[in-house]
């Protein structure tokens, strides 16, 4: 089996992964953009027709939307006409029948926040709400607002790079609110008084236009229940993106199926987005390490999904909460869902946890059809020693050696070289596979960002970890 020492040595031919790194690694960035057409418009509420409502959160409700192109579509658009609620009884009668234009596709979500607080200036408002505009392009703050507002402050809140599993907002902007399909209903006591008397919002709020997604991860899994092996593809999408955030030094803090975002490949197979961050910390001053000095700062919203050296951390003058490792404790704990079991930390009775409190020989096992090293990963995920846990990297390259590689790792005699080679190998036919595809399934898709991720020393830690685990009795 393979040893430490020979993996962390350089061989000939280890130098031509990196060429094909950096190959990966352009190919994982490039993403659609759903207004890669229209670069120069998108930055004014009356250019978009706003269907049905798609979800409402703590701070924001979602729209569908598309930007109309016919111009009896755009001439509708900007006499601020909204799409009714459709629905049986939802048929145009007279005139209107005449005038009716067929249901539009919608392609686009809008997130309207909901301003209570941050006034109704559009430098205040892009001030404010920040944390918002942490996965957003540089396209989408480059608006009639953006470029004049938005000026990044020094040690302020991180840009992430593009990366296919984290949700793009592809416009930002500020704009008057406007009256939405069942704003009056859902979120009367937000709206400005112009809109409900007694409304507490500003007359003007921040909007975000992305990318409109199927489902939630929540509303997948209540209709469908994954494989096992899909159930390990669904969980290691979840650890790249988690990986790509603590890269960036970015901790989301809110992890739930609430904000995963799903939507189908050419097979049917899910792809998972995380979404929402509004109680994401990036700061470039502080990176992962919060200086914790009173009960007033803020932990993170989720507090059922809160890692258990964020749930416990008591303030002082010289306390600091690592984040580095806590987000893929949450998506330990989101495994559970995925795999087809109740959250352990959600809900009431025995076999609910605490994770302020609870041991690690209280959490319950996975199913028995859940691959074994799935299961041991997601015990390890959620030790509550931090120190002890792995990181999102080598946690993601488990389940790819785990899915990819039980040739490579059924060797009695594992060396770097024939690592290299099994490697090179896998390179080529991801290459080949991504290319004979007009798009490339989900599978094809978490091989790319593998190749793209590709270290010594994670890889090490992923393959002495599976052996660990094969080895013991």
């Amino acid at each position: 089996m393979m040893q430490a020492e020979s993996l962390r040595l350089y061989v000939p031919g280890a130098g031509a992964l990196e060429h094909e790194k950096a190959i990966f690694t352009q190919k994982s960035k490039l993403l659609p953009d759903p207004l890669d057409t229209q670069r120069r418009q998108g930055f004014r509420l009356e250019e978009y027709l706003i269907g049905q409502s798609i979800g409402k959160g703590c701070s924001a409700a979602v729209y569908e939307a598309t930007m109309p192109v016919s111009p009896q579509n755009l001439q509708v658009a900007k006499s601020g006409r909204l799409l009714p609620e459709r629905g049986p009884d939802a048929v145009p009668q007279g005139e209107e029948a005449e005038q009716a234009l067929p249901a539009p596709a919608f392609p686009l979500a809008i997130k309207m926040m909901w301003n209570i607080s941050a006034g109704s200036s559009s430098e205040a408002i892009f001030s404010t709400m920040s944390q918002e505009l942490v996965p957003a392009s540089r396209v989408a703050l480059a608006g009639e607002y953006g470029a004049v507002c938005y000026r990044k402050p020094k040690g302020g809140p991180k840009q992430l790079a593009p990366h296919p599993n984290i949700i793009r907002v592809v416009r930002a902007f500020t704009s008057a609110v406007p009256l939405l399909p069942g704003a009056l209903v859902d979120y009367p006591d937000v709206l400005p008084p112009r809109l409900h008397p007694d409304g507490l919002g500003h007359g003007r709020t921040l909007f975000l236009v992305m990318k409109n997604y199927p489902c939630t991860l929540r509303q997948y899994l209540r209709e469908n229940t994954p494989s096992p092996r899909l159930a390990t593809i669904m969980t290691l999408q979840l650890l790249e993106g988690v990986d790509h955030l603590v890269q960036q030094g970015v901790a989301h803090r809110d992890l739930k199926s609430d904000n995963i975002l799903v939507e189908m490949d050419a097979d049917g197979c899910p792809w998972l987005v995380i979404a929402d961050f509004g109680c994401c910390l990036a700061d470039e001053r502080i990176g992962l390490q919060l200086p914790f000095n009173s009960w007033y700062v803020d932990r993170g919203g989720n507090g059922c999904l809160m890692a258990p050296e964020v749930s416990t951390a008591c303030p002082g003058p010289r306390v600091v909460i690592d984040y580095s490792k806590a987000d893929v404790w949450a998506v330990g704990a989101l495994a559970y869902e995925i795999f087809g079991l109740a959250n352990p930390f959600y809900g009431q009775g025995r076999t609910h946890l605490e994770s302020r409190s609870y041991q690690e020989a209280q959490l319950p096992a996975l199913p028995e059809s859940a691959p074994p090293d799935a299961s041991r990963l997601v015990r390890s995920l959620l030790q509550r020693e931090a120190s002890k846990r792995p990181s999102a990297r080598v946690a993601a390259n488990v389940l790819h050696l785990s899915l990819w590689g039980e040739r490579i790792l059924a060797l009695k005699n594992l060396k770097l070289d024939k690592m290299v080679s099994w490697l090179l190998q896998q390179s080529a036919a991801t290459l080949l596979a991504d290319r004979l595809t007009e798009k490339s399934c989900v599978e094809t898709k978490m091989k790319m960002l593998f190749l793209a991720n590709l270290e010594c020393e994670t890889l090490c830690q992923a393959v002495l970890l599976l052996c660990s685990w094969r080895a013991a009795p």
